[in-house]
């Protein structure tokens, strides 16, 4: 977008070069609006010419609340491509506001067009709810009682006769001499299928709340660790307490571990837990006495999965966990449903997939406290490592979503957090874990000359509406010669007589952020407060170029523009000095052609094309 100089402005140019020491400015002209030869020129196609490039809608929800929500936020649920080219859901936040005491607002958002749905979410201490917006209304049903989590499930049958231990094995950290004398208590294959009980199953819109959410906030193949530790709930504060009221009920509900191709590693997985009281902490080396704990199995995923199976959503059987006291004795101590008051739970996967790598099998246990994982995190190349964890970190996390404590297990070791994942009810309490998702992000892309290239790189903004009267803005980038500035944010450093290198220190004819070989600079941020009704897609108030070296003004493209001008409703990755954008995104010209084809577009890059630092 490096001036393309053409006969029909040399002259214009040369006076503005000219000027330039009597502060002369050129009339100005606005960008789009008389190119479209080299637009099809440079594209190979001629679009719409209807089109109007947006990617974004506008809205307002009305949201009714009750008097224990706190906080209320706007989200929008997307899909995009993760690095091996399989669809993701993502969610972020597009507006949100603090409720001090009042139970009804209104919030105006953006949201992409290209969405799975937008929600509210309504955030207590104890509890983060979700609904879908409809109509223009989101409400969390304030008349219903809603069910506590920490007393059994109405319609719950216990399983009746006595369960008592079979046996007691050497874990495969024992065997690998690890942790010397850890073992591990197992009943009958008869008992556990006797432990099943028919499940109180979620209403259908339920279940797919708790998998889009869960699913979404633990992306497939991100690296989630930071949120898990966001939470707080992990380590040593990952431990549910009893109530000494009901039974401990485990529900599982979704799986995605691969099935075959890794050797089933859930299928072939049980779930143990294990159980203390703070008090037997008191002069010990917490994690040596934890791992000297007797764990106990609690539920055999062969009895139910089968072994070719993934994806799978839904509640088929429950179970409830056995108190077999501090000592017992094979095949004479009789389980109780009851636990008393006080004790802390630990939960622990022991996988026995049979995917063998150079000779080793993924076999191993891992445990939701990582102080528990020290050896297996990084053993060998096989299924429970991971080059993500190190030893000592959790392999499960806790949410608290629609008054549901669910637990998210990570049975391959690639930190998504969501491959295996169960409701904790009953007799529990102590984990409030809500999730956090982040804002969301939106990218404007200017070109500053009439004859660009379509890098759009020229000027890259990228803006976060924090709540309903705060944005933030930040320039990212400058692929021009041109001296240029940014005319409709006007905060901070970011002012209308500010020219866009200098935000960076440098002189104009200096690529900045766009060019790969070169040192990135930090974006230049600063924080407005706009009105209420504020929205990024308002051509009165969104940021737009002024190119002093032209008299060019470019604005975000109109209908029957070309596109000079660009909103991305997401953290863009925009084209690498001199690529077209429609190389970089090979689907660009199918929406350009076509305004409801490809409307996904921005979020399948060619990674060696687009910006990546």
């Amino acid at each position: 977008m490096k001036s393309v100089i053409t006969l029909a402005i040399s002259s214009l140019l040369l006076l503005t070069a000219c000027s330039k020491s009597t502060d002369f400015t050129p009339p100005t002209s606005t960008a789009g609006n008389t190119t479209a030869s080299h637009a099809t020129e440079v594209f190979g196609v001629t679009f719409d010419p209807n089109h109007t490039w947006s990617t974004t809608t506008a809205s307002e929800v009305t949201i009714n609340a009750n008097a224990d929500v706190k906080k209320v936020q706007v989200l929008a649920f997307t899909n995009e491509l993760d690095e091996d080219g399989d669809v993701c859901s993502t969610v972020s936040v597009l507006n949100e506001a603090t409720l001090d005491g009042s139970t009804t607002v209104k919030l105006n958002y953006d949201a992409p067009d290209a969405n799975e749905g937008i929600y509210v979410a309504f955030i207590s201490e104890n509890d983060y709810a979700i609904r879908e917006i409809q109509n223009g209304v989101a409400s969390l049903d304030t008349n219903a009682k809603k069910a506590a989590r920490r007393v059994l499930p109405e319609g719950i049958e216990l399983p009746t006769g006595d369960f008592t231990l079979a046996e007691a094995i050497p874990s495969y950290a024992n065997q690998r001499n690890w942790v010397p004398g850890e073992m591990l208590y197992d009943m009958s294959a008869q008992s556990y299928k006797r432990l099943k009980m028919t499940p109180i199953q979620y209403e259908a819109s339920m279940l797919t709340d708790l998998k889009k959410m869960v699913l979404s906030y633990f992306v497939n193949k991100k690296e989630n660790l930071p949120l898990v530790k966001a939470s707080g709930m992990y380590n040593d504060k990952s431990y549910p307490i009893t109530t000494g009221d009901d039974p401990i009920i485990v529900s599982p509900f979704y799986k995605q571990d691969g099935a075959p191709k890794w050797g089933c590693e859930v299928y072939n997985a049980d779930l143990y837990y294990y159980y203390f009281k703070d008090e037997d902490l008191v002069g010990k080396d917490p994690v040596a006495y934890l791992q000297s704990l007797p764990k106990y199995k609690a539920i055999r995923f062969d009895q139910y999965y089968t072994d070719s199976e993934d994806d799978v959503l839904g509640r088929r059987y429950s179970y409830a966990l056995l108190y077999w006291g501090k000592n017992p004795v094979i095949g004479e101590t009789i389980g109780t449903f009851q636990f008393p008051k006080g004790y802390r739970i630990g939960f622990m996967v022991r996988s026995k997939a049979t995917y063998t790598e150079n000779g080793q099998g993924k076999d191993g246990e891992f445990y939701l406290d990582g102080r528990l994982n020290d050896h297996i995190n990084s053993y060998g190349m096989i299924g429970a490592a991971s080059k993500r964890l190190n030893d000592g970190d959790p392999r499960g996390a806790w949410l608290t979503i629609n008054n549901r404590l669910l637990m998210c297990f990570e049975t391959g070791a690639d930190t998504d957090f969501n491959d295996l994942l169960m409701e904790v009810e009953g007799g529990v309490e102590g984990i409030i874990a809500l999730p956090d998702p982040v804002y969301n992000v939106y990218t404007y892309c200017f070109e500053d000359t009439e004859m660009g290239d379509y890098d759009m790189n020229d000027v890259v903004i990228k803006a976060v509406r924090k709540d309903a009267t705060t944005v933030e803005y930040s320039v990212i980038a400058c692929g021009a010669y041109d001296e240029l500035y940014i005319k409709g944010i006007n905060s901070g450093v970011i002012t209308d007589d500010k020219e866009v290198h200098s935000l960076f220190g440098k002189g104009t004819k200096t690529f900045i952020n766009t060019v790969a070989s070169e040192q990135k600079l930090s974006a230049v941020t600063v924080t407005k407060t706009v009105d209420p009704g504020f929205s990024l897609t308002d051509p009165n108030t969104q940021p737009y170029i002024y190119n002093n070296t032209t008299g060019l003004e470019v604005h975000v493209a109109k209908q029957g523009e070309d596109p000079h001008g660009i909103m991305i409703p997401n953290d863009f990755k925009y084209p690498l000095e001199y690529i077209c954008i429609k190389d970089a995104y090979p689907q660009f010209n199918n929406w350009g052609l076509n305004p409801v084809l490809s409307t996904d577009w921005y979020t399948k890059p060619d990674l060696e094309k687009v910006y990546n630092k």
